[in-house]
């Protein structure tokens, strides 16, 4: 079992710059299709500073930083046994190319279910631009399974 200890306990913030390159490789990985995320004179039409962030950015750049992987790893969670169980997203403000990022993030809870058999992890992310200003806030659940033994 995880023990909840954890819970309210601050992950080590994690610093990034968005890059023009990987915000492209993002958006055609994720089916986007629309020139102003792939075209900088498009995004700058379009109204945008630069090339904008698809909507689900940050929650890959945020799993590239590896902070998570770490805290299961010291939790002895072993990744073999865990899912991705919900992701949600409360905008602030646009991310653009050039921007600096900062996520900081807690465990807000951890809690079992069916006897145990799966633990929840609850993390919640705030993501703040060079400027201090909050321009995302995240809430993510792991799902630990811990499948019965079978007996014979």
């Amino acid at each position: 079992m995880i023990d909840p200890k954890h819970i309210g306990r601050q992950l080590p913030p994690v610093v990034f710059e968005v890059e023009k390159g990987r915000l492209r490789f993002f958006a055609k990985a994720t089916g986007e299709t629309r020139p102003e995320y792939l075209d900088e004179t498009a995004a700058r039409v379009a109204g945008h500073s630069s090339l904008p962030a698809p909507p689900t950015f940050v929650f890959s750049a945020e799993l590239d930083a590896g902070s998570m992987f770490s805290l299961l790893e010291e939790l002895q969670v072993p990744l073999t046994q865990i899912l991705h169980g919900e992701q949600e997203f409360t905008y602030h403000a646009p991310i653009h190319a050039g921007d600096l990022l900062t996520v900081q993030s807690s465990i807000a809870d951890i809690y079992a279910k069916k006897g145990g058999e799966l633990e929840f992890i609850v993390k919640d992310s705030t993501v703040s631009n060079q400027h201090g200003g909050k321009v995302v806030s995240t809430r993510s659940v792991i799902v630990v399974r811990h499948p019965r033994k079978k007996t014979t």
